[in-house]
């Protein structure tokens, strides 16, 4: 399936039947049919079972609480061909003035028919919920996993990236969907580090002169505590950033539960000015190849092999570095990844995977850019209106 030599089939759309999951059997055909769609691909990497029922509402979750998620299986001969679900995202049409049905959790086999009966059906059920236009790929919105991959699909993802085959992007086009944001992930080695621009060492010395800077990683006595302020400062760092939606309470609490056994404590660092947390950047060992070997399933025993021996795991993902608005442009992110370079190098760690940037962060892709990070992988995001 990885091989962007797939022909796409053209089916008779009478053959196709589109359900809604409404029963606990279709919730289980849901979470396992992408194992029987990528059962030959060697770059496939699960999402964790537990994780993907709760966005999907089929667990309890305060996303899917508060906004509604409406899974759809596609059926050909009583067998499964592909999956979708349509949600409605009231923070962000309400946030936007806007009334966009979103569509996420996209498999499909290599079938325009099928794809474009799975499309259609959101665009219908967003519709009958006054929706004028349909924005995707969401699982379930850009506070999670996000976008289609269109480029670099001769490696595996990094932990919380999607993954699909090539001929995702003409099922999706060939529907009328059109690119509105791409979002990328650079590579970096740990050799870069010592060709790193003398012009950003020094920066990263004006910035902790400047404001007399303290950086600290994650306190394990007040591990709630600074996870909680970690997601505070997540939230208040990107209101400028497209798209972008705050998580509510609700989201916030559940997210630090969830991360608070996959954080690495020395991952991490706050930069503190004046006793008051303006930024923090972590990084999270890259699970996925353990992910892989255990199926997605953590219970009974694959929580343990995930976390074993962590110091193991030779590549990381900085999935965040957040600045307060008032700091963000001088130099305090590099400050605060500065200071994880010797937990880099104690550690052994080898690669690092910073992702995912937007196109239209002209500030973050530069940096990245200017310190030899390489875009390796390009992530897309589509948009349909119809009124």
């Amino acid at each position: 399936m990885a091989s962007a030599s797939v022909s796409i089939a053209h089916s008779t759309p009478e053959s196709i039947s589109v359900q809604p999951v409404a029963s606990k059997a279709q919730q289980n055909e849901f979470i396992r049919f992408p194992f029987q769609l990528y059962a030959d691909d060697p770059y496939w990497v699960p999402a964790l079972e537990q994780n993907a029922r709760e966005l999907l509402g089929f667990a309890k979750h305060p996303f899917p609480a508060m906004n509604p998620v409406q899974p759809f299986l596609a059926y050909r001969n009583n067998a499964v061909v592909g999956r979708i679900a349509g949600i409605i995202d009231h923070g962000f049409n309400q946030r936007y003035q806007d009334s966009k049905v979103m569509f996420g959790f996209f498999e499909s086999i290599p079938d325009q028919a099928v794809a474009n009966a799975l499309l259609d059906t959101v665009k219908q059920w967003g519709q009958q919920q006054g929706m004028t236009s349909m924005r995707g790929p969401m699982n379930p919105s850009l506070n999670h996993e996000t976008g289609l991959l269109v480029e670099g699909f001769g490696k595996s993802p990094s932990f919380m990236m999607t993954y699909n085959p090539p001929y995702y992007e003409t099922l999706l086009t060939e529907f009328g969907l059109e690119k509105v944001q791409d979002l990328y992930a650079f590579w970096g080695h740990v050799d870069m580090l010592k060709t790193l621009d003398s012009k950003m060492k020094f920066v990263v010395e004006e910035a902790q002169r400047r404001f007399n800077v303290h950086v600290r990683p994650i306190d394990k006595r007040h591990f709630a505590r600074d996870v909680a302020m970690f997601m505070d400062i997540y939230n208040k760092s990107l209101p400028g950033t497209w798209g972008f939606v705050p998580m509510t309470e609700a989201e916030l609490k559940h997210a630090a539960g969830g991360l608070k056994q996959l954080i690495v404590p020395e991952l991490s660092s706050i930069a503190e000015i004046d006793g008051k947390p303006v930024g923090v950047v972590f990084a999270l060992p890259d699970y996925n190849p353990r992910i892989r070997a255990i199926r997605g399933k953590l219970f009974p025993f694959g929580f343990i092999r995930l976390l074993w021996n962590r110091r193991a795991i030779k590549k990381v993902r900085l999935l965040s570095t957040n600045v307060l608005p008032e700091y963000q442009k001088w130099g305090l992110g590099l400050v605060l990844l500065n200071y994880l370079l010797p937990t880099i190098h104690n550690w052994g760690i080898q690669e690092a995977e910073f992702s995912w940037v937007l196109e239209s962060n002209h500030l973050s892709r530069a940096t990245l850019e200017r310190g030899g990070a390489i875009r390796e992988k390009t992530y897309r995001i589509y948009d349909l209106n119809w009124n």
